[in-house]
């Protein structure tokens, strides 16, 4: 399949590229940027007019709710909505139903993702069986059969011992652990510690959850030399850690959610379930602590968060509702806006959600390592075509995802993507407007 896309503006934050031209794509690889390839005969054209091309998004957490929670969302739907937003590639976390232990699991759900082709899977697998936070997985068989990496999704590990034992193990063989820093016993409430839990009556989630669980991680860091990947960080003290134990040299790096990115506690207003969510919206200095720490790099990548959650399980009062919300389709036109907001420069806002998470999962990208989140002649011809003058207003019906529940719905946001492209296989085309 050979495809040519047309008069659009090529980004590649990767290497600072910015030319407009043609893009040539043959056997799933871009042969050509900003030049005509002499006798090349496309099967299809794209006219890219008044967009911009850029790498595929990659994401770094996206939940698809296979197998175990297809109520909440079907792998159809949820990849369907990653092309929708831009999103080529994925990464999922361990915590489906069975947890992903088993190298027969990991690689069911890879060859279904693959069948799809609408975006590439990079599955998590479980640190610990069962996510029981006692007995270690097979790390082995499981990087064998396609984890990346390995990590407790939502559930702490409260044994030291075991987490020691798991970064000496890694370090092994150089396996990436994912941790999401929560103290097992203070991170429990349903929000943010401060004078708006109190208010509401909500039970709290301190920022000591957060900097406990860091100190200890980066303990243990120091003594086994183990890489790991901090997801989702919430707070100012956790990125003055994270800050600091960057300029010590311990191989870490962390994300942080569109949601964290752009919300505060206030956004629950009146107990609004769309906004209960893991890790608690936190207070605006957090917030700016966060939006800062992106811009200079502290944080190395934007994740969508997405965790589509059925209707019952929020129409529940705020403390029982289920946390999660939809976001693939949000990725980009929220980092667009962070962008906007704050005169982030338009390379780094695209880095954020292209290559600077590529470059997380590095080596264990394997053939993909060298190209992926990248706009470079011989690599991955993974592309997102968005328009920059458009804005769309979120609203469930505009969803692809089978989850609707957003606490950004009724926001207005730029850029418009109009066609998403993997392996050269159009993957998404707008409907409305197609190109």
């Amino acid at each position: 399949m050979k495809t040519l896309i047309q008069h659009g503006r090529s980004i590649d934050p990767a290497s600072g590229l910015d030319t407009t031209g043609p893009i040539a794509i043959a056997a799933g690889r871009i042969i050509a940027i900003g030049r005509d390839v002499p006798d090349f005969q496309p099967d299809r054209v794209v006219d890219a007019s008044g967009c911009i091309v850029l790498p595929g998004l990659v994401d770094l957490c996206a939940r698809l709710r296979e197998p175990g929670y297809e109520h909440e969302g079907m792998m159809e739907s949820e990849m369907a909505a990653a092309a929708a937003g831009g999103v080529t590639s994925l990464v999922c976390p361990p915590d489906t139903d069975p947890v992903l232990d088993e190298p027969g699991l990991v690689q069911m759900l890879k060859f279904r993702a693959k069948k799809n082709h609408q975006a590439r899977l990079f599955p998590l697998g479980a640190l610990t069986r069962g996510l029981q936070g006692e007995v270690l997985t097979e790390m082995v068989e499981l990087t064998g059969a396609g984890c990346i990496g390995f990590g407790q999704a939502e559930v702490p590990l409260g044994n030291t011992q075991v987490l020691q034992r798991a970064l000496q193990y890694a370090a092994t063989f150089d396996y990436a652990v994912w941790l999401r820093p929560q103290e097992l016993h203070l991170g429990k409430g349903v929000a943010a510690s401060g004078a708006l839990a109190t208010r509401m009556g909500l039970s709290g989630v301190p920022v000591s959850a957060e900097t406990i669980a860091l100190h200890t991680i980066f303990e243990l860091m120091k003594t086994t030399g183990a890489r790991v990947h901090l997801c989702r960080i919430s707070s100012a003290a956790g990125i003055a850690l994270v800050r600091q134990a960057k300029k010590d040299g311990l191989r870490v790096t962390c994300d942080v959610s569109i949601n964290s990115l752009h919300l505060t506690d206030t956004d629950i207003g009146y107990f609004d379930s769309r906004a209960r969510l893991s890790p608690p919206l936190r207070q605006q200095r957090d917030r700016e602590a966060l939006r800062a720490a992106l811009a200079d790099g502290t944080i190395d990548a934007l994740v969508s968060d997405h965790t589509p959650v059925e209707a019952d399980a929020k129409a529940l009062p705020f403390a029982e509702a289920e946390p999660g919300a939809t976001g693939l389709e949000l990725l980009l036109s929220l980092a667009l806006k962070w962008s906007q907001d704050d005169g982030v420069p338009l390379q780094r806002a695209l880095a954020a959600v292209t290559c600077a998470p590529a470059a997380v999962l590095g080596s264990s990208l394997g053939t993909l390592q060298a190209s992926l989140g990248q706009l470079v002649e011989g690599g991955v011809a993974d592309l997102c075509i968005y328009d920059p003058a458009a804005s769309w207003t979120v609203a469930a019906d505009t969803l692809l995802s089978q989850g609707k529940h957003t606490p950004f719905s009724g926001y207005e946001l730029p850029g418009r993507v109009r066609c998403a492209v993997v392996a050269g296989h159009v993957a998404f085309e707008s409907r409305r407007d197609a190109l």
